[in-house]
């Protein structure tokens, strides 16, 4: 996973960048905080690293946030929530829900607008940013202003036809997703639940707008397509862009696939405008 930073181009400049450390019901966090405009109140992006809650890093996804922030115009705060097997479902799920909880009654002093505020990341990520969104909407209170799922692994055990098609020979093949779900899983009875796979949520009317993003050869292709359709049937706006010719975990690849760049930019535009913050002035009356 480290050496996947090999294939990018080198790491946008951010104005401010600092590491953290914030408190969880089961131990520490670490986060990273990619400020743009420091001194100045941004909306942000909380963002779930890939690496099938096993493997990855916030420094494995560094650049990759650096991109994001420098082309959104919003802050990125990557989480490092706890990975298997030494930390095995739900303590993923546990460290997200209290990072964005976090985020929310700390968001001043992290100089970003509580109510602007989206969930996002790749793979397993996405899967925990998809979480994250089910358990606001269920809690109240603030909510995520959007979410980005990135490549999401979201079905579970469903065997969908680009899981057969690209089972081997495109990065992510069938064993490391057996390797990756064995390692992370407490045993099979995991599987049906909407915490770990949230395709099996009851309800998903009411959640926030949706960015996801699929690439062509990619095992995980239909599940996050199925999903977009399970939001749009939920009449949840969603953004589907399956990039083609391109395998999983492609965006990390910008040193070697222009369009990586490309879609950063485009998820980037799509992020700009559904995080907006627009100031309303009350016109004076004479």
């Amino acid at each position: 996973m480290e050496a996947i930073a090999m294939l990018e181009a080198p790491a946008d400049s951010v104005a401010e960048v600092r590491d953290l450390t914030i408190p969880s019901p089961q131990g520490d966090i670490p986060l990273r905080l990619y400020h743009p405009q420091p001194g100045q109140t941004l909306s942000a992006l909380l963002y779930f690293h890939g690496g099938g809650w096993v493997i990855g890093s916030i420094s494995s996804h560094d650049r990759l946030c650096r991109a994001i922030a420098s082309s959104a115009g919003c802050a990125v705060i990557s989480v490092g929530y706890r990975l298997a097997p030494e930390h095995k479902f739900p303590a993923a799920v546990i460290d997200s829900d209290a990072a964005f909880r976090y985020v929310i009654e700390h968001a001043a002093a992290l100089g970003i607008d509580a109510h602007h505020v989206a969930v996002g990341g790749d793979s397993a990520g996405g899967n925990l940013a998809a979480v994250v969104s089910l358990h606001a909407k269920a809690a109240g209170g603030i909510q995520p202003k959007a979410q980005v799922l990135l490549y999401p692994a979201l079905a579970g055990a469903e065997v969908t036809e680009s899981k057969k098609l690209f089972a081997n020979g495109y990065l992510l093949t069938a064993g490391a997703m057996k390797f990756f779900s064995d390692h992370y899983l407490r045993s099979a009875v995991d599987l049906r639940n909407p915490d770990a796979a949230p395709s099996l949520a009851a309800d998903l009317s009411g959640l926030p707008n949706a960015y996801i993003l699929t690439a062509e050869f990619d095992p995980l292709r239909d599940e996050g397509e199925a999903y977009a359709a399970q939001l749009h049937q939920a009449k949840v706006p969603v953004t589907l862009r399956r990039w083609d010719g391109m395998i999983h975990g492609f965006l990390q690849l910008t040193g070697i696939a222009p369009a990586a760049r490309g879609a950063i930019a485009e998820l980037a535009s799509w992020l700009r405008t559904a995080l907006l913050r627009v100031s309303v002035q009350k016109a004076a009356i004479e």
